[in-house]
């Protein structure tokens, strides 16, 4: 037999959905790259390279670990997923595929990371695309979830140090931390009391989590916007204050967001300056940041890119795999058929 004839009772090719998934593929390799050149392009690596060596050994490798414990957490999200969908992929297997979105999501913008690469390297495992949806919404909320817990705790008791100049500021913020904490046990309330569980949403059917799945979540996104938080404060100086500067860091990603900047260069350095520079140098705060972009989003990328390269490689042998596996199956039921007859 031609194993490269369409076997009886195959489905048949969709030549048009093959040459999209091709040229999406192909759209991807090369906007990463590119992503990724401009990235390199805009860092000063003369002043990473000295705010580094300006720390201790001991230092960097408590930041170094506190690093590997925030994406172990935001890895984390997903297994919540895997949990809310029921599905059968390995903890082995999702691990590092969050790893690589994260890493490539903090330096590249969300729609490289956080959607494009995720559904890429989900859908090569074997998962369809609602249930990579259901996982992505629930990661998304999860990580919101816990900054509107974090943020309305820390602005609505006014614990960010901000400048004199910016009393008025200060009542704006305790205002919005209200708000934020509104929302986020209004979530809280509807995963426990609603009746109306499910959701469709563009085509997607979404069902709310149960209260104890979304006290997870929100125990869980609050960490991960900590740890992230407590790098930095590692990296300052005595007199830093720690709320103030998870204040400032929810402050700043928020910016981030909305100037679309990748890995928020310049933005995080902008509002870290303008809020904490009458209590610390800007030096010491320059530092802590170059610091903190090394630490957190370079050293995770240049690995991040090693393991993608390897989860593709996996990927394809997975595939020709089931390939191999559903001809050997198709085979076996001609078999059976003809010895029916």
């Amino acid at each position: 037999m031609n194993a490269s004839a369409p076997l009886p009772g195959a489905k048949p090719s969709r030549p048009k959905l093959i040459w999209a998934k091709r040229a999406l593929t192909l759209m991807f390799f090369i906007l990463v790259p590119a992503l990724l050149f401009m990235l390199v392009k805009n860092l000063e690596w003369q002043e990473v390279k000295s705010a580094l060596q300006s720390y201790d050994a001991a230092t960097l490798a408590l930041a170094i670990g506190i690093c590997f414990a925030s994406y172990l957490v935001y890895s984390s999200f997903d297994l919540l997923g895997r949990l809310y969908t029921r599905h059968k992929l390995p903890v082995r297997q999702v691990l590092p595929v969050v790893f690589v979105c994260y890493a490539f999501n903090l330096n590249l913008t969300a729609w490289v990371g956080g959607i494009a690469l995720r559904y890429r390297l989900y859908s090569r495992l074997g998962l369809n695309v609602p249930t990579i949806t259901k996982i992505f919404s629930l990661s998304l909320i999860t990580n919101w979830l816990g900054y509107t817990v974090l943020a309305g705790v820390i602005f609505s008791l006014g614990l960010i140090q901000l400048p004199p100049s910016w009393s008025i500021g200060a009542s704006s913020l305790r205002v919005i931390g209200i708000g934020l904490l509104a929302a986020a046990l209004a979530y809280l309330l509807a995963c426990r009391l609603s009746t109306r569980r499910v959701w469709h949403i563009r085509g997607q059917t979404l069902t709310l989590p149960s209260l104890r799945l979304a006290s997870i979540q929100a125990l869980l996104g609050a960490l991960n916007w900590s740890l992230m938080a407590l790098l930095i404060f590692v990296l300052l100086p005595e007199q830093a204050f720690y709320p103030s500067v998870l204040g400032v860091l929810l402050i700043s990603s928020i910016a981030g967001v909305v100037t679309h900047i990748p890995a928020g260069l310049g933005v995080l350095e902008a509002v870290f300056i303008a809020l904490l520079h009458h209590h610390i140098a800007k030096g010491s705060l320059l530092a802590a940041l170059i610091g903190y972009r090394a630490i957190y989003f370079l050293l995770p990328l240049a690995i991040a890119c090693l393991v993608y390269l390897v989860l593709e490689k996996d990927a394809k042998k997975l595939r020709k795999q089931q390939s191999a596996d559903k001809q050997d199956d198709n085979i076996k039921q001609l078999h059976t058929q003809d010895q029916g007859l």
